[in-house]
């Protein structure tokens, strides 16, 4: 099954002016997450690219550069396996920005650690940068959001492979059983979760944002050799990544759903957009479908509750 398209061929052409807009995309020195920046500066905003190396950092300024020389685009340091570096990061931006932020793409994320590590707070590699790190941040800008005129917007980036998963939320950090594609798989699912849940708090609080949730389908980036090889591929990651490479779709096509979900005037809080070709693995960006776990209020109610206990904040 496929989603449906929204209107046909959806690319940049047909996104609206951003100057005078403030964007921020985790992840964006290379892959989907600098594709997504490329094309928000394209629009005229101000672009921050987030991320945990500054000499990829400045690789990356330089790449927008000198395709846009226009462009107004920094570098600001964020290792979202950090809770202390997420406080620093949101610290800076806001002061910055004048304490206004317009969209917050929630995009960096690693995959299939082959062994179970932690981050700097304890957390499951997995869980802790792909969602518990972006929970973070959300709730550290959340006031620079709200700020923005009409309303700020914050995409999360989830994964085909939410389907394939089912959130434990008695063993978040895969402390009974270690996994890695099953331990991205909830990472994934609870990024989507997270995208709904926010959105219901924002209706049912009034909140001045817009929560939305996009992925790439099979996108060629370099999150699979990185994340399965653990920085040194065998022959089966090697394999691996090579074969998906075959038949993924760009980098640059699988950011064009997160870039409508940030754009869009038509992107609706609360919805999930992906590619809507053959199994939403490539294609023009459409609405996707979500599974019943991720519509779940009670879950998402639940996965809430215990981020806000790992993380210690609140949205409140």
């Amino acid at each position: 099954m496929t989603g449906t398209a929204v209107k046909n061929g959806w690319n940049l052409a047909d996104a609206p002016d951003l100057h005078g807009k403030v964007a921020i995309v985790t992840g964006a020195t290379g892959g989907l997450g600098y594709e997504t920046a490329l094309g928000l500066a394209r629009r005229g905003a101000t672009t921050i690219v987030a991320g945990r190396n500054p000499d990829k950092g400045a690789r990356a300024l330089s790449r927008i550069r000198r395709d846009l020389p226009a462009a107004t685009v920094r570098f600001e340091m964020l290792d979202l396996a950090s809770l202390a570096s997420v406080v620093r990061f949101a610290a800076a931006v806001t002061a910055a920005q004048d304490g206004v932020i317009d969209i917050l793409v929630n995009n960096a994320g690693v995959m299939g650690m082959p062994r179970r590590r932690l981050t700097e707070d304890g957390f499951e590699q997995q869980i802790g940068v792909n969602y518990l790190g972006h929970f973070a941040l959300t709730a550290r800008l959340k006031d620079a959001l709200r700020a923005a005129p009409g309303g700020g917007r914050v995409v999360s980036v989830a994964s085909l492979a939410h389907r394939r998963a089912a959130l434990d939320l008695d063993d978040p950090q895969s402390e009974r059983s270690y996994s890695p594609m099953r331990a991205y798989g909830r990472s994934k699912l609870a990024m989507l979760v997270f995208a709904i849940e926010l959105q219901r708090r924002a209706e049912r609080n009034q909140w001045n944002l817009r929560s939305i949730a996009a992925h790439p389908g099979w996108a060629r980036t370099e999150i699979i050799g990185n994340g399965m090889g653990g920085g040194a591929p065998g022959i089966k990651e090697w394999v691996i990544a090579q074969a998906f490479g075959l038949v993924a779709q760009s980098a640059r096509d699988g950011a064009l759903p997160s870039l409508y979900a940030a754009m869009a005037p038509a992107a609706k809080g609360g919805a999930y957009y992906g590619p809507t070709g053959p199994g939403e693995t490539r294609g023009a960006p459409g609405v996707s479908r979500i599974s019943p776990q991720a519509a779940d209020p009670a879950v998402g109610n639940r996965l809430w509750s215990l981020s806000e206990k790992l993380t210690g904040l609140t949205f409140n």
